[in-house]
C-alpha cells in the first residue's frame, strides 16, 4: 500500500507539472494590429462598406480606447449611419481624450449638415472685397481645351465677378493637359471675357476637391479675404461647400451653372451623401492610412 500510494503521488505530481508547463508555454492570444484595423476601416469607407468600417473601428477601440483619430472617424460615420448612441459615445470619449480634435469633429459634422442643406443657385451673390470668388476646375480635353462643363462653371464665375466687381477671383485646379493646367485655362477664359488679369489668382496644384478647398483657403487668407463664394456645378456644389467649410473658409454663397440645376435641387438621399462625408474626413486631414 505504501508503494502504491507513493507511485500515485509521483504520477499526480508529474501530471500537474506537465499540465502547468503546457499552460505556461501555450501562446497567448495575439493583440489586434491597431494600424491594420484603422487602415482596413478607411479602405472600407472609401469602398462604400461603411458598416464593416465601423465594426473595425469598434474592434480597434476595444483594444485601444484612447485612439483619437479612430474616435473621430467613428463619430463621423456613426452620424452618417444615423446611429446617435454610437455618435454620442464616440464624442464623449473623444472630448475626454482630445478636446481639440473633438471640437474639430463637431465642426466637420456642422459643415456636412450645412452642405447637405445648400441649394444650387445660378444667381450671383452681391459681396464685397473681403469675400473671394473661388471657381473649381474640371478636367480639360487632351489638347488642353475646356470641356463644356468647365465653360458652364466659368460662365457662372464671370457673372458672379461682374456682380461683385471688388472681390478677388481664384481659379483652382491642376491636372495639366498638353502643358496647361485647369487653373491657367480658366484664367485665360476669364481674362478673355474682360476680367482684369491682376484680379484673377491662379491655384494650379490641386488635383481634387479636397485640395481645391485646402489650397484655396490658404490663398484666400493671403489675399485678406475672410469668406468665399464657391462656384462649381450643381451636382458638385454640396461636396465643395462641405470641404471649404472644413478647410476653414466661411462660405457665404454657392453659385452654380444652370445645367442639371432642377435635378440637383432636392437634398441628396443618405447614400448620395457618402461622398460628402468621405471628402470631409479627407479635408479634416484624418490619416487615410498609417
Amino acid at each position: 500500500m505504501k508503494i502504491s500510494r507513493h507511485w500515485k503521488t509521483l504520477i499526480a505530481t508529474l501530471f500537474a507539472a506537465v499540465t502547468i508547463t503546457g499552460l505556461a508555454s501555450a501562446p497567448a492570444e495575439a493583440a489586434p494590429d491597431i494600424d491594420a484595423l484603422y487602415n482596413s476601416a478607411q479602405r472600407n469607407f472609401t469602398d462604400g462598406n461603411d458598416a464593416a468600417g465601423r465594426a473595425e473601428l469598434r474592434e480597434l477601440l476595444g483594444a485601444n480606447p484612447t485612439d483619437a483619430e479612430a474616435l473621430s472617424l467613428q463619430a463621423i460615420w456613426s452620424h452618417y449611419a444615423g446611429d446617435l448612441l454610437a455618435l454620442a459615445d464616440a464624442m464623449a470619449r473623444l472630448s475626454a481624450v482630445d478636446p481639440g480634435l473633438a471640437q474639430g469633429t463637431t465642426n466637420v459634422l456642422g459643415a456636412i449638415t450645412a452642405a447637405v442643406g445648400t441649394l444650387p443657385n445660378p444667381l450671383p451673390a452681391i459681396v464685397g472685397p473681403q469675400t473671394g470668388i473661388v471657381a473649381l476646375g474640371y478636367g480639360l480635353l487632351p489638347d488642353g481645351a475646356l470641356r463644356p462643363e468647365l465653360v458652364n462653371r466659368l460662365t457662372a464665375t464671370w457673372l458672379q465677378a461682374v456682380a461683385s466687381p471688388f472681390s478677388p477671383v481664384i481659379v483652382t485646379g491642376g491636372n495639366p493637359q498638353n502643358g496647361i493646367t485647369e487653373a491657367d485655362a480658366m484664367r485665360n477664359w476669364l481674362v478673355g471675357k474682360g476680367l482684369p488679369a491682376d484680379r484673377v489668382h491662379v491655384e494650379r496644384r490641386a488635383g481634387s476637391t479636397v485640395q481645391n478647398a485646402l489650397f484655396s483657403t490658404t490663398m484666400l487668407r493671403d489675399l485678406g479675404a475672410s469668406s468665399a463664394v464657391v462656384v462649381t456645378s450643381p451636382n458638385h456644389i454640396r461636396r465643395a461647400v462641405a470641404d471649404f467649410i472644413v478647410a476653414g473658409t466661411r462660405v457665404v454663397g454657392a453659385t452654380t451653372s444652370l445645367e442639371q440645376l432642377v435635378s440637383q435641387l432636392p437634398p441628396p438621399a443618405k447614400q448620395g451623401q457618402r461622398g460628402i462625408y468621405l471628402d470631409a474626413t479627407r479635408t479634416f486631414q484624418l490619416a487615410t492610412a498609417r
